[in-house]
C-alpha cells in the first residue's frame, strides 16, 4: 500500500514525467531517422491537450500486444523508465544498434513483431518474462541448454558490460539478444556486478525429458554487488573467495545532524547513526562500497532536489560527493522506508525482520572527519582490515547457510573456529582475555552472549560437524584403483565427492560404486585386455598394430583406441573373439566419436552402471552437506557471533605482537564520570618518546620526541623538519590510545577526546568551482565550529592559499578563537607575520622543530623544542628537489635585497624580541643560510668540474691508444654529460653503452658502466642519502670499452685525489685493459 501511495502521488506531482511511457505503448515502429538511436520518449505537452486524438494513433505493434496480452501494468512503469535511463547510456555501437529494436511496452523491452519476438503463452519469452516482473531491475540469465541467454534491455547490458557479442549479429529484423557460455558465468556475473547491475539466474532442471517437452526452469539464485552467485557450490572442491559485501545505504537530515542507514540484506541488519558531520558522511560514503544510495527529501532545498544543496555552506560537500552518482529519492519515516525498499530490491518477504546493530555514540568520540581520515591514512589503508575481515567473513558464513551451499572446506573451517574458541575456554590465561572480547564481540554484531552458553553452543556444533564432515585421514576413502584402467578416469569421476564426509552416512552409495568399478575392471580385461595382447604380438608388414586402453576425459569414458589391429585371415587366434565384439564408440547424443575408439556393450553397461552409481553417491554427499547446513542455519547468530570473537582476538593479538616489537607502548587514558564528561585532570596529553607511526625504532631510523601538550601551540620550523610528520604522529597516538590500542610513543597519557579533527593540505575542486584556499576555508570552519575544550584539533600550514598579508590576519584570528575555545591542540605555519600581531592568547604556547650548524649548512634535527624557527630552509630545500642554480642564485639576490629594504623600516623580522609573546627560545639563524647555501654550492660546482676534466682526459687517452690499435674502427669524441638532482638522462642514452661517475653529497664518487642508465641511475637514487644524486656519464663504443674504461677510472680517480666507495672493483681486469700499464696523463 505505501508503494502504492508513493506511486500514485508521484504521477500527480509529475504526470508529464509518465506520459512518456503511454507514448511507448501507442509509438509506431518506423521511427523518424533524425531521431535520436533510442525510441524518443519526449514530447510536447501540447500534444496531449486533446486525448481523444491518443487514440487514433494506435499503432499496428500495440494492437498485436493487446491481442497477447497486457504484458505492463501500471506498477512496472517506473522500472521500465528505469530500464530507458540504463539503455541512454549505452556507448558502444552494437549496443546502440541494438537498443534501436527495443520498445518501452513491457519489462523485458522485447518488439513482437521482430524475430523471436513472439509473446505466445508457453514460449520461452513469456516465461522470461514472468521471472522478469518478479525482480524487474536485475538482469535475467536464463540457461537454455548449454548457454545463459539474455534478450531486450538485458542482452543490451550484456554487449555494453560484459564484452560479449550478440546473438546472430546485428540483424535488424531479430530482437536483441545475447548469453554467455556456461563456463563463463562467473566471469560474466562479475563483469555485471562490478558496474553495479544485479543479476537473477535462471537454471533448467536437469535430467531427461520427453519429446518436445519443454524443460523446467527456477530462479537459483542472484548475484548483486558485493553478494556472489552462490549455486552448487557445494560441489566444488576448493575455498571460494568472496567480495565485501556491499549494504543499501540512505542518508538522511534531523535537528541533531545527518542520519546515515546503511542495511545488509544478507545479514539482516541494519544500523542507523544519528548526529553526524556532513564531513563525518562523506568519509563514510567514501570508506564503503554501497550496493544502492538512497536520499531522504529532507536533504532537499526544493521539490526537485536539483539545486546545490547550500552551495557555498551546509550541504555543498555532500552534494559535490553525490552529484553524478546513481541514487534514489525517499520519503517517510527514513528507516523504516529504507528497509521497505531492501525489501523491494532483493524480493524478500514483507515480513522479514532486519536486526538493528547500531553501536550507540553516547561517551565515544565524534566521527572523524573527511580531512582527518584521509591524511592519516584510514581510507584506503589497513585500518580498514579488521573490518572488513568481519564484514566478509560473517556475509559468507550467512549466504552459503541460508543458501546451503556450504561445502567441505567451509565446514571444517567452522569446526576450526568453533575449536579454537573452545581452546581458549579452557586456558586458564586465555579464558580471562576471552571474556573482556565478548562485550566487543557483541558490540560488533548486534548479539548478546553469555560465556557458558558460548562455550556449550561451539562444542555440540563442533561436535555434529564432526560427526558428518571428513577431517582428512580415512583409508575407506581412498579413489579407486585398478591396473588396466588409467588413474585419472577414476581420478576425475570420484575425486568431486569423496573425502568430503565420513563413510558410514553412505555407505550403501559407496559400495555399490567399488562394486560398478570392480565389475568395469572385470569387463575390461576380458574385451580388451586379449586384444591389447595380440596387438603386441603381431608383426604386420602393413606396419606394427597399435592398440591400448585410453581414457577419453571428453566423454568420461574408458575406450579401445588402435589402428590396424584387425586379422586379414581369421584363424580362431587368441584376441579374435573380441575384435569381432568391437563397435565404434558413440557419445552422448550418438554421434561416433572417431575412427580409432572403439568399445563393447558389456563396457558400455558396465561405465553406465559406474557412472549411475558415482551420480548416485555425489547426489548423497551433497544430501548430506545440504542436510548439514540446513541444521546449522539455526545457530547462524552462535557462528556468526564466533567468528567476530575470533577475529577480533587474533587481530588484537597481531597488533600487540607488532606494537611490542616496534617498541610501542600501551597508554594511559583519562578516567570518565558517569555523565561521560571528562575529570580536570585529563586537560593535558603527554607523550614521551614519540614517534612516527610509519617507521621503526628497532632499525634506528626514527627520531623520538616528548611532546607536552596542556594547550594550544603554534608549531613553526624549516621545510622538511618535521612539522607535518608531528602533527600526523600525534593524531594517530590519540586516535589509537582512545580505541585503547598501543601508541608508538615510550610512554603516553590520553585524555578522552570528543572529536579527533586533522587538517592537512587542501587541493582545488574545479567540479564545485572551489579554490584550494575556499576548500581549505570549508574544512577549517568545520573544526572551528565543532571544537570544545575537549578536542584535538591539527591544522598543518594554516591559511597556506592565499595572499601573505590577510591569510596571516585569518590565521590568527583562527589561532584567538581555538584559544578561547581552550582546546588542545598544534598549528603549524610559515607565517611569521603571526607573531607580530596583537593577539589575544590566555594559554597558547610556541613550539618549533630545531635546527643546526652542520659543516656551515643549517640542517634540521627533526626535534622539538620551546620558541620560534624563523628559518625556512627554501633555497635548500628547492636546490635538493633540482632546481636550477641559476634560479637559487637569483633568488637568494632578492631575498637580499628584500631583506636590506625591510632593514631600513623595521627590525622586527631579525630582532629576538619577542618576550611579549611569551616566547621561550629563539631558533633563528638566517645569517648561516646564505653563507652555508653559498659555500655549499660553490664547492659541489667545483669538485663537478674538477671530476669532469679529469674524467674527459682520460677517456679521450685512452680511445685514442684504442684507435692506433687499430681496436676501435674511428676516433671517437669525448662529451661529458652532466645529470643534475631529480634529473634524468635524455632518451637518445636507452640501449647505448656508456661510464657513469656519481657523485654525493659526501664528495665521494661512483664508478659504473652500463647499457640501461635510465635504470642503473634509479636504483642508485634509491638507496639511502642518494636521492639528491649528481650523475656525469660519457657514452662510448660497445660494452667492451665501456667495462675498459669503468676499471681504468676506478684505478686512477684515487691517485687525483678522489674518494671513491668502489675502489675494490678495480682490482678486475676487463679485457686484459690494464695489463700494459696504466694510462699517463
Amino acid at each position: 500500500m505505501a508503494m502504492q501511495r508513493l506511486l500514485a502521488s508521484s504521477v500527480v506531482a509529475a504526470t508529464p514525467r509518465w506520459l512518456p511511457v503511454a507514448e511507448s505503448f501507442l509509438r509506431r515502429r518506423h521511427r523518424p531517422r533524425c531521431c535520436s538511436p533510442l525510441p524518443v520518449l519526449l514530447f510536447n505537452r501540447r500534444s496531449w491537450s486533446k486525448p481523444r486524438k491518443v487514440s487514433r494513433g494506435i499503432s499496428m505493434v500495440s494492437r498485436k500486444v493487446n491481442k497477447q496480452g497486457d504484458f505492463c501494468n501500471e506498477g512496472m512503469l517506473p522500472h521500465i523508465l528505469w530500464w530507458k535511463e540504463k539503455m541512454e547510456r549505452c556507448r558502444k555501437p552494437s549496443s546502440i544498434q541494438l537498443t534501436q529494436r527495443l520498445v518501452y511496452s513491457n519489462i523485458l523491452g522485447l518488439d513482437p513483431t521482430l524475430r523471436n519476438g513472439s509473446m505466445k503463452d508457453g514460449n520461452l519469452n513469456t516465461e522470461m518474462l514472468q521471472f522478469k516482473s518478479k525482480f524487474p531491475r536485475e538482469i535475467l540469465l536464463c540457461r537454455v541448454g548449454d548457454f545463459y541467454e539474455a534478450v531486450g534491455f538485458d542482452a543490451c547490458i550484456l554487449v555494453e558490460h560484459a564484452g560479449l557479442n550478440p546473438f546472430g549479429g546485428l540483424r535488424s529484423d531479430s530482437i536483441p539478444k545475447a548469453g554467455c557460455p556456461v563456463m563463463n558465468l562467473r566471469q560474466t556475473l562479475d563483469d555485471l556486478t562490478r558496474c553495479g547491475y544485479s543479476v537473477c539466474i535462471v537454471e533448467e532442471i536437469q535430467g531427461p525429458t520427453q519429446a518436445r517437452a519443454r524443460k523446467g526452469r527456477f530462479i537459483s539464485g542472484h548475484a548483486h554487488p558485493g553478494s556472489p552467485y552462490v549455486f552448487g557450490l557445494a560441489e566444488v572442491d576448493h575455498d571460494v573467495e568472496f567480495p565485501d559485501p556491499m549494504p543499501v545505504v540512505g542518508i538522511s537530515r534531523s535537528a541533531k545532524g545527518y542520519c546515515l542507514i546503511s542495511v545488509l540484506e544478507t545479514m539482516k541488519t541494519y544500523s542507523a547513526e544519528e548526529g553526524l558531520t556532513e564531513e563525518a558522511v562523506v568519509t563514510k560514503l567514501r570508506i564503503c562500497r554501497y550496493h544502492h544510495l538512497y536520499l531522504h527529501s529532507t536533504l532537499r532545498n526544493n521539490s526537485s532536489g536539483t539545486s546545490r544543496w547550500g552551495e557555498f555552506g551546509e550541504g555543498g560537500l555532500l552534494w559535490g560527493e553525490c552529484n553524478g552518482k546513481s541514487f534514489e529519492w525517499f520519503d517517510g519515516n527514513p528507516i523504516e522506508e529504507l528497509l521497505c525498499k531492501v525489501r523491494e530490491i532483493y524480493g524478500l518477504d514483507e515480513k522479514t525482520v532486519f536486526r538493528n546493530v547500531t553501536v550507540s555514540l553516547e561517551g565515544r568520540p565524534q566521527p572523524l572527519y573527511l580531512g582527518t581520515a584521509t591524511q592519516i591514512g584510514i581510507l584506503e589503508t589497513s585500518f580498514l582490515i579488521l573490518h572488513h575481515l568481519m564484514s566478509r567473513h560473517q556475509f559468507k558464513l550467512v549466504k552459503l547457510l541460508e543458501s546451503k551451499e556450504v561445502n567441505h572446506i567451509e565446514f571444517c573451517r567452522i569446526k576450526n573456529v568453533l575449536d579454537e574458541v573452545l581452546f581458549m575456554s579452557s586456558n586458564a590465561e586465555l579464558s580471562a582475555i576471552l571474556n573482556k572480547l565478548l562485550e566487543p564481540a557483541a558490540v560488533a554484531t548486534g548479539l548478546k552472549v553469555e560465556a557458558d552458553m558460548l562455550v556449550k553452543e561451539c562444542g555440540s556444533i563442533s561436535q555434529r560437524i564432526a560427526e558428518v564432515i571428513s577431517l582428512g585421514g580415512e583409508s575407506d576413502q581412498a579413489i579407486t584403483s585398478f591396473e588396466y584402467i588409467p588413474k585419472e578416469f577414476f581420478n576425475d569421476m570420484e575425486s568431486s565427492w569423496k573425502g568430503r564426509v565420513k563413510r558410514v552416512h553412505a555407505e550403501e552409495e559407496f559400495s555399490n560404486v567399488d562394486i560398478a568399478a570392480e565389475a568395469l575392471s572385470t569387463a575390461v580385461i576380458e574385451d580388451f585386455l586379449p586384444i591389447i595382447s595380440r596387438v603386441k604380438s603381431v608383426i604386420s608388414s602393413n606396419g606394427s598394430p597399435k592398440g591400448e586402453i585410453c581414457y577419453s576425459k571428453e566423454h568420461e569414458a574408458v575406450w579401445f583406441k588402435g589402428k590396424r589391429f584387425t586379422p586379414n585371415v581369421w584363424a580362431n587366434t587368441p584376441g579374435e573373439h573380441q575384435i569381432k565384439q568391437l563397435k565404434p564408440a558413440i557419445d552422448s547424443k550418438g554421434r561416433k566419436v572417431g575412427e580409432e575408439w572403439f568399445t563393447t556393450i558389456k563396457i558400455d553397461n558396465a561405465l553406465t552402471r559406474y557412472h549411475e552409481a558415482c551420480d548416485i553417491a555425489k547426489g548423497k554427499i551433497l544430501q548430506l552437506l545440504r542436510g548439514l547446513s540446513s541444521e546449522l542455519q539455526d545457530k547462524i547468530n552462535i557462528l556468526v557471533y564466533c567468528s567476530t570473537l575470533l577475529i577480533i582476538t587474533k587481530a588484537l593479538f597481531g597488533h600487540v605482537s607488532e606494537g611490542r616489537r616496534r617498541g610501542w607502548v600501551l597508554p594511559t587514558l583519562s578516567p570518565l564520570c558517569k555523565d561521560y564528561v571528562t575529570e580536570e585532570i585529563s586537560s593535558e596529553m603527554e607523550l614521551l618518546g614519540a614517534f612516527p607511526y610509519w617507521f621503526d625504532t628497532n632499525q634506528g631510523n626514527a627520531i623520538l620526541n616528548d611532546v607536552h601538550m596542556h594547550s594550544l601551540f603554534i608549531l613553526t620550523g624549516p621545510n622538511g623538519g618535521g612539522k607535518s610528520s608531528m602533527l600526523r604522529s600525534v593524531c594517530a597516538a590519540a586516535l589509537l590510545g582512545i580505541c585503547g590500542l598501543m601508541v608508538p610513543a615510550a610512554s603516553a597519557v590520553i585524555p578522552h577526546f570528543d572529536s579527533i579533527m586533522l587538517h592537512m593540505k587542501a587541493y582545488d575542486s574545479p567540479a564545485d568551482g572551489k579554490s584550494s584556499f575556499q576548500i581549505e576555508m570549508s574544512e577549517i570552519r568545520s573544526l572551528v565550529s565543532r571544537a570544545t575544550a575537549r578536542s584535538l584539533v591539527l591544522i598543518d600550514e594554516i591559511c597556506r592559499g592565499t595572499e601573505t598579508a590577510k591569510g596571516t590576519c585569518i590565521a590568527g584570528s583562527i589561532i584567538e578563537r581555538l584559544d578561547n575555545v581552550g582546546c588542545i591542540g598544534i598549528i603549524s605555519t610559515h607565517l611569521h607575520g603571526i607573531f607580530d600581531l596583537p593577539l589575544s592568547l590566555h594559554s597558547t604556547d610556541f613550539k618549533a622543530m630545531g635546527t643546526e650548524v652542520i659543516d656551515g649548512c643549517i640542517q634540521p634535527t627533526w626535534k622539538l623544542m620551546d620558541g620560534i624557527c624563523r628559518e625556512s630552509l627554501a633555497f635548500q630545500t628547492a636546490r635538493k628537489e633540482g632546481m636550477p642554480d641559476l634560479i637559487i642564485r637569483r633568488a637568494e639576490e632578492l631575498y637580499l635585497a628584500l631583506s636590506t629594504n625591510k632593514q631600513t623600516s623595521s627590525t622586527v623580522n631579525h630582532e629576538p624580541s619577542i618576550s611579549n609573546l611569551t616566547v621561550n627560545s629563539l631558533v633563528e639563524k638566517p645569517d648561516y643560510l646564505r653563507n652555508g647555501l653559498e659555500l655549499q654550492s660553490g664547492a659541489f660546482v667545483l669538485l663537478r668540474k674538477e671530476v669532469e676534466s679529469v674524467v674527459t682526459t682520460i677517456c679521450k687517452k685512452k680511445l685514442l691508444d684504442l684507435y692506433n690499435k687499430r681496436s676501435i674502427s674511428e676516433l671517437i669524441e669525448v662529451i661529458c654529460v652532466a645529470v643534475g638532482a631529480r634529473e634524468q638522462p635524455p632518451p637518445s642514452t636507452v640501449g647505448r653503452s656508456s661510464i657513469y661517475i656519481i657523485i654525493r653529497r659526501d664528495n665521494k664518487l661512483y664508478v659504473g658502466q652500463t647499457d640501461d642508465l635510465v635504470g642503473r641511475l634509479s636504483a642508485h637514487r634509491s638507496k639511502e642519502g642518494m636521492q639528491d644524486a649528481m650523475m656525469l656519464y660519457v657514452l662510448v663504443p660497445g660494452k667492451s670499452i665501456a667495462c675498459q674504461l669503468e676499471t681504468l677510472l676506478i684505478n686512477l680517480l684515487p691517485s687525483k685525489g678522489f674518494k671513491l666507495i668502489n675502489k675494490a672493483d678495480g682490482k678486475h681486469r676487463h679485457f686484459d685493459s690494464l695489463s700494459r700499464g696504466p694510462v699517463t696523463l
